[in-house]
């Protein structure tokens, strides 16, 4: 894999890589940024959330689950010192359908943090990695 990443303007970004998409990235106007973009931290919790979001997507679907709506709500805390990396991360999965059976989903849950998302994997060494889920009944 191969990525690009092209100044604009101060510490505003644009990058693309394999894909071919290419993607603004900005800082806080404060360290050099215009603050007009996700700022690459916020992209290492959307890559977690994307990737193992699509495995317990593709797990459920194997299983014949069938959703109404899902998301991932994610939380995470920083170090208050420079590098201020990521001290602790939570995902909340949020299943939205009808007769979910909490067996499946916490089986897909696991099965992507464990096995599959390949981003859980590179980040759990360094940054402890929690999950829990809520079905809302539709």
């Amino acid at each position: 894999m191969k990525a690009i990443v092209k100044q604009i303007q101060g510490c505003s970004f644009i990058g693309k890589a394999d894909s071919n998409h290419w993607v603004s990235i900005d800082t806080k106007k404060e360290v050099s940024g215009s603050d007009a973009a996700t700022h690459p931290m916020e992209f290492v919790l959307l890559a977690l959330g994307s990737c193992t979001g699509c495995d317990v997507l593709s797990i459920l679907q194997k299983k014949k689950v069938s959703l109404q709506d899902f998301e991932i709500h994610i939380d995470a805390q920083r170090a208050e010192e420079h590098p201020r990396v990521f001290t602790n991360i939570h995902l909340e999965f949020v299943f939205v359908g009808i007769d979910l059976n909490p067996i499946h989903l916490e089986r897909a849950i696991e099965l992507s943090q464990q096995k599959y998302c390949p981003v859980s994997a590179m980040l759990r060494p360094s940054v402890p990695i929690t999950t829990s889920y809520r079905i809302i009944q539709k």
